[in-house]
């Protein structure tokens, strides 16, 4: 576990396991990952020194959008099991020191919310239509959509619905895809049935939420068209997105979460174009964390990944920490990204995620080389690190599934034209036997989406005993982290030289070496140790292409370092009294 000092908060310097249930493990045996295979899989990312998990959606829903498309925010999806199966999920990573955050959809519901059904029902002008953004089409008869707003997902922001007795009616405004109706935030019984919705999962003892589209909850008045640029030609579309009033909805949501004891925590994906714009999410009464994905989309360049890291450590208010990450469920598998040739361009600020999808020819010795540095990277940064199921495998996108696999909107959408998210969410290999690869128990049941042969010498029974793989990397990063970095201040900058990036860390320096040439370490660093090498060359005189090193330089005393008493005890206590029926 990442130690704790008594004056931090535990996310604050934590490792997070990000969970896609759907593809962790199946322990029911019908291709699909669920509860309880996370339940026998938990020990496994206690095992590998995380802090806590965070949960995509598992709540009700048609799956459209694999869970994204919420139907029911206080009941779990049966495909995923029982609420029952959820408490004691909780009570099971509460007793291995792990806290439970899951995620909260509140852009959008599902089409087959009841609100919306009711909405469809009731009519233009209706009470249940304001909880949601109809408006009437442009146009003589309305035929045209209220606006030129554009769907994430591709086409038109806008579907038009029939009213009584089928007469073509109103439009719908909905961000991503039609089955995900976006939320009108400006009607109080939204506010009001959210509030009620965070509780009832606080009251379960859940620690906290990753709030999805943190930026996009709130749409400028009048819902005005997107003007575009004369220079880019492209459209401006800030009025879909971060609005001053989502502002109101997290000071809200901050102050529920505080009435509770241990108080909860809110990390944002905030997607905003400005480092000032994202601070204003960070301020004392709002979200506790934001990720940083601007070290995501950076190409593997030492220069770009220093200004990067610069750029998350500015952004936290007093007392803060950033929130990193490499992978998600929305990005191409950093082994992927590193083995491709570089893109050196700026990513454009209004579609970075772009960048983090990219497609051509991929060398994946090369690219696990890259991943197993930048873990090494990231691994030592101060703040919150959020590792994404599989990254501690180093596995790599599927880019060849088969065109009637591929399930996300974003491939139905865009008419085959982007391949969407479906190869970073290919289920687990547990096992390296042929089959589902140990992630079904079901005899001769087949994942839900098919996993590539590619995947059995990466299973994680095989890398177990393997002190080279990469799961032993992560295990090792971990406990080093735990051991010498624990609470430990950023202290700036190292002086650069041959194709080195460096900073200092506590007591450490950790050194990449971006280049595809041994970097020869300074002599002005005095270092006495190197405590790991991700290309299993630790050197204390030089440092292989490609890799990172963790360096303990002459000024540090190695005797108050690397030892347990950095270390927070395994059983997470402080989480235990709510877990046990206390309430606010």
């Amino acid at each position: 576990m990442t130690g704790t000092p008594p004056d931090q908060e535990w996310w604050q310097d934590s490792v997070v396991y990000q969970v896609y249930l759907r593809s962790f493990r199946d322990g029911s045996g019908d291709g699909i990952g669920d509860l309880r295979g996370l339940r026998q899989g938990l020990s496994a990312i206690a095992d590998l020194g995380c802090d806590a998990i965070w949960l995509n959606p598992c709540y009700v829903s048609p799956q459209r959008d694999h869970g994204y498309d919420i139907a029911d925010y206080r009941s779990i999806d049966p495909v995923y099991g029982t609420s029952e199966e959820f408490d004691a999920l909780v009570s099971d990573a509460h007793r291995l020191g792990l806290r439970v955050v899951m995620d909260m959809v509140a852009n959008h519901c599902s089409a087959d919310h009841p609100w919306f059904r009711e909405a469809l029902a009731a009519g233009p002008g209706s009470p249940q239509r304001r909880r949601f953004l109809f408006r009437d089409g442009r146009g003589n008869d309305g035929e045209e959509p209220p606006n030129n707003w554009e769907s994430v997902f591709g086409g038109s922001a806008w579907t038009r619905v029939n009213e009584r007795g089928g007469r073509p009616g109103q439009w719908y405004l909905h961000s991503f895809d039609p089955s995900q109706p976006d939320l009108n935030w400006r009607d109080p019984s939204v506010v009001d049935d959210f509030d009620d919705i965070l509780r009832f999962w606080f009251d379960r003892g859940v620690d906290g939420f990753r709030v999805d589209v943190a930026h996009g909850m709130v749409k400028e008045q009048g819902l005005p068209d997107f003007p575009r640029s004369p220079d880019t030609g492209r459209y401006d579309t800030s009025a879909m997105w971060d609005q001053p009033e989502v502002h109101d909805i997290y000071r809200r949501w901050r102050s529920i979460g505080d009435s509770y004891a241990p108080r909860r925590y809110f990390v944002g994906e905030v997607w905003v174009s400005s480092d000032s714009g994202l601070e204003e999410y960070l301020r004392p009464d709002e979200l506790h964390q934001a990720f940083v994905f601007d070290l995501l989309v950076q190409p593997w360049d030492g220069r770009r990944l220093r200004e990067a890291i610069d750029a998350g450590l500015s952004r936290p208010p007093a007392g803060g920490t950033p929130a990193w990450t490499l992978e998600n469920h929305d990005v191409h598998r950093a082994v992927t990204r590193y083995g491709q040739e570089q893109a050196h361009e700026r990513p454009d600020p209004s579609d970075m995620i772009a960048a983090a999808r990219r497609e051509g020819p991929v060398d994946l010795r090369l690219g696990t080389r890259r991943a197993r540095a930048a873990a090494g990277l990231l691994l030592a940064l101060p703040g919150a690190v959020y590792l994404y199921q599989g990254e501690e495998l180093g596995l790599p996108e599927v880019l060849d599934l088969p065109d009637e696999c591929r399930t996300d909107p974003i491939w139905r959408r865009s008419g085959g034209a982007q391949r969407g998210r479906d190869g970073c969410r290919v289920p687990l290999p547990w096992t390296g036997e042929p089959g589902a690869y140990g992630f079904s128990t079901g005899p001769g049941v087949e994942a839900w989406l098919p996993q590539p042969a590619a995947f059995a010498p990466l299973a994680r029974a095989r890398q177990e005993d393997d002190p080279r793989s990469m799961l032993a990397l992560h295990r090792q990063l971990s406990r080093l982290r735990s051991e010498w970095l624990a609470g430990a201040p950023w202290r700036g900058w190292a002086t650069e030289a041959g194709g080195l990036v460096a900073f200092r860390r506590g007591p450490i320096i950790c050194a990449v070496n971006t280049s595809d040439s041994a970097a020869v370490i300074p002599s002005s660093w005095d270092i006495r140790a190197c405590l790991v090498n991700t290309a299993d060359a630790p050197d204390t005189q030089t440092i292989a292409p490609d890799s990172t090193s963790w360096l303990v330089p002459g000024d540090t005393d190695i005797t108050a370092c690397g030892g347990s008493p950095r270390r927070r005890p395994h059983r997470n206590t402080d989480t235990e009294e709510h877990h046990q029926g206390g309430k606010p």
